[in-house]
């Protein structure tokens, strides 16, 4: 039986560890990790038990893009079979920018086109110095086409202009610099690293967290207009009259901590 491609696990303080584990091939895509992975954001997605997912790779790179199989299989297709191909990734990265949990990517390694995606498409990334990342598909004549969303939102249209086109290794302190990466830290820390923004999540409302993740995707490149200040002060005219709200409130007036759970 051949090991999983992705591995799922959900520990203490409802932390899911999605963990990419093809390290033969530099966790290269190919259709069944893609079709694992879609699964994966979609079960820890809808569980109310998961808080935080964390997103890591085993082996020496965090993700090299497309299986060079994958590729090869994908260039026989028809148009109507390379478009559905497409969709289950584009939707896989759909649902890891909407999860409704924060994300965290630990980036130790190389991650290249299709990995830039992923990494693109999380909360927050904390990487290795020793990471790199590059927009590869131009190399092979193609465009890093159901990534570009994600990636234009995370570095920028004028950065994009430039690595898109060149397709060239971008550092772990050029890729904070530009936006891709939070943070920048020794490899032997990373965990450490990870662990400390876990403990910074678990102190918020899980409820709060995803109408957070939900307001930024509404606002984002929006006129600050009448229409959307009346949305915003509905919004947490919402909050402050949810449970959760009052909860937090509560907690914070009395100075102890919060009861998210509500037990």
């Amino acid at each position: 039986m051949s090991p999983s491609r992705v591995i799922l696990a959900v520990g203490t303080g409802g932390v899911a560890t999605v963990t990419l584990n093809r390290p033969e091939v530099h966790n290269a895509f190919d259709e069944g990790m893609i079709a694992e992975l879609a699964a994966t954001f979609r079960r820890v997605g809808g569980d109310a038990a998961v808080r935080a997912v964390v997103l890591r790779a085993n082996g020496k790179s965090f993700s090299a893009g497309g299986d060079l199989g994958w590729m090869q299989r994908t260039a026989g297709y028809s148009r109507t079979q390379n478009l559905e191909d497409a969709l289950v990734l584009a939707g896989l990265l759909r649902d890891l920018n909407r999860m409704p949990k924060p994300t965290v990517a630990l980036v130790q390694g190389a991650a290249y086109g299709g990995g830039v995606g992923l990494v693109a498409a999380c909360d927050i990334v904390v990487a290795a110095d020793t990471a790199g990342f590059s927009l590869s598909e131009v190399k092979r004549g193609l465009l890093p086409a159901v990534i570009s969303p994600y990636v234009v939102a995370a570095i920028g249209a004028r950065a994009a202009r430039r690595y898109f086109l060149t397709a060239e290794r971008i550092s772990a302190l050029e890729a904070h610099r530009l936006g891709l990466v939070h943070e920048v830290v020794p490899g032997h820390l990373l965990d450490a690293a990870g662990g400390r923004l876990l403990e910074r999540l678990a102190e918020g409302g899980p409820q709060a967290q995803a109408a957070a993740k939900s307001a930024i995707a509404v606002v984002a490149g929006r006129p600050i207009d009448d229409g959307l200040v009346a949305e915003t002060a509905g919004w947490i005219a919402d909050c402050r009259a949810s449970p959760e709200g009052r909860e937090g409130i509560a907690a914070f007036l009395a100075k102890r901590p919060p009861n998210w759970s509500g037990d």
